[in-house]
């Protein structure tokens, strides 16, 4: 994925979602295309029409912050998608390439989560990839998987897939499609920050081959950092669940992010959850791995 490449496909499907009324122009008639012209959005950026154009088409790799600025207020961005503008617009080299070795949790991280036994908690690294999860993490979004799945680099689960391509995670939410919504958008910002990842870039690829509905979020191009809120959930063992959630992520570069969920105390998620704490998987001893789960 190139950084101007992003750039471009960015600011024509935000151009094409304004309206001349939504940024105080008169609209006179019906027009071929929708959303804005170019002519229209430099003007109001205060840009030549021929140097917004070679942004759009990836030409220019040196707009200024200034100009950047501008483009974002004239787009109405939020804050989020203007921070996901500027990282498409700043030049690859400096960013922080990805290391090519696999990556793991920090030992502090995986301390941190284990000391929890009552809150599920899931450590995922910067491509939505599962590094570590402890018991009821693990039961809750994924216990028709192996608990020591994450250790294997190569196999490892990752949430993104899974949410498309796992019907047993895709049966989890019960309103899947804002759950859909907020990971691409979620994979949209993180992809901005780290244009020059093979792997990153493997994984939008395997997606959008093999789920339309990512496809067509993708194309899209939603920003969001989703970092709080609730999700809907029908667990096979507990049944439905409302559960809180939050994403803490580490002051360093490493772009691990805990994903922990949590339930209002004496409500019928939370007695769900200390009823999941209960469970113990069965395990197929032949294909280790679990097969349901039974009460201890």
């Amino acid at each position: 994925m190139s950084n101007y490449s992003e750039l471009g496909e960015f600011l024509r499907v935000r151009r094409a979602a304004l309206q001349p009324e939504d940024v105080g122009l008169i609209n006179y008639g019906i027009r071929r295309v929708p959303g804005l012209r170019r002519e229209e959005l430099a003007m109001l950026a205060g840009v030549s029409n021929t140097y917004y154009t070679r942004l759009e088409q990836g030409q220019s790799t040196n707009a200024s912050e200034a100009v950047i600025e501008a483009i974002a207020r004239a787009l109405n961005l939020n804050s989020d998608e203007r921070k996901h503008l500027f990282n498409l617009a700043r030049p690859s080299s400096t960013k922080r390439r990805p290391s090519i070795r696999p990556d793991k949790a920090r030992s502090g991280t995986l301390r941190l989560i284990q000391s929890m036994p009552n809150t599920p908690a899931v450590v995922m690294g910067r491509r939505s990839e599962v590094l570590a999860w402890n018991r009821l993490g693990h039961r809750l979004v994924a216990g028709h998987l192996a608990f020591e799945a994450p250790a294997r680099p190569a196999t490892r689960p990752n949430m993104t897939r899974m949410l498309f391509l796992d019907p047993h995670a895709r049966e989890l939410y019960t309103r899947w499609r804002d759950e859909a919504a907020r990971a691409v958008s979620s994979l949209r910002l993180l992809a901005g920050r780290s244009s020059e990842d093979p792997a990153l870039a493997s994984l939008v690829g395997e997606l959008t081959m093999n789920s339309e509905e990512f496809a067509k979020l993708w194309a899209r191009h939603p920003v969001e950092n989703c970092m709080s809120g609730i999700k809907h959930m029908h667990h096979p063992d507990v049944g439905d669940l409302e559960l809180y959630f939050e994403v803490l992520g580490p002051p360093d570069e490493s772009g691990h992010r805990i994903l922990m969920y949590s339930a209002d105390p004496g409500s019928p998620a939370a007695e769900a959850l200390q009823l999941l704490a209960s469970v113990q998987p069965v395990v197929d001893l032949e294909a280790d791995r679990p097969l349901g789960s039974r009460p201890l």
